[in-house]
């Protein structure tokens, strides 16, 4: 299975400017656990997830004063919708994430879960015989 058939194309994108709280009503209403930062002005896309609003908010940090800029993750490995499940998580097993932004022609399509590559596996490992 590829990483197209498993992916969110609910792709949430905000801007740097945006604070925490924004980002963090925003993620709720869409039922997403990351957004994608576009920053034309500077490092092009990152992703800001509910782990660095948490962390924020555990540090006695301003929700509404605090931006998604500040918070961004920059050196995001991207995913391509070609990609295995396997290769995805791997990848995320490796840089210790749970999520990766899927590009396609150079724009974001997508958004992989560590969740969404578990739903596409349960049901074909529930088929497997016990030893």
């Amino acid at each position: 299975m590829l990483v197209r058939d498993a992916m969110s194309t609910v792709v949430l994108t905000i801007g740097p400017a945006h604070t925490l709280r924004q980002a963090a009503r925003l993620m709720s209403a869409r039922h997403v656990g990351a957004a994608v930062v576009l920053d034309e002005d500077s490092s092009g896309l990152g992703i800001l997830t509910e782990r660095d609003i948490l962390n924020s908010l555990a540090h006695g940090q301003n929700p509404d004063s605090e931006t998604a800029g500040s918070h961004t993750t920059t050196d995001v490995v991207f995913a391509a919708p070609t990609w295995t499940l396997d290769e995805a998580a791997a990848a995320m097993s490796h840089g210790g994430f749970r999520h990766l932004v899927v590009l396609d022609g150079g724009g974001p399509v997508g958004i992989v879960s560590v969740r969404d590559i578990i739903r596409c596996w349960a049901p074909v490992r529930q088929r497997i015989p016990a030893a």
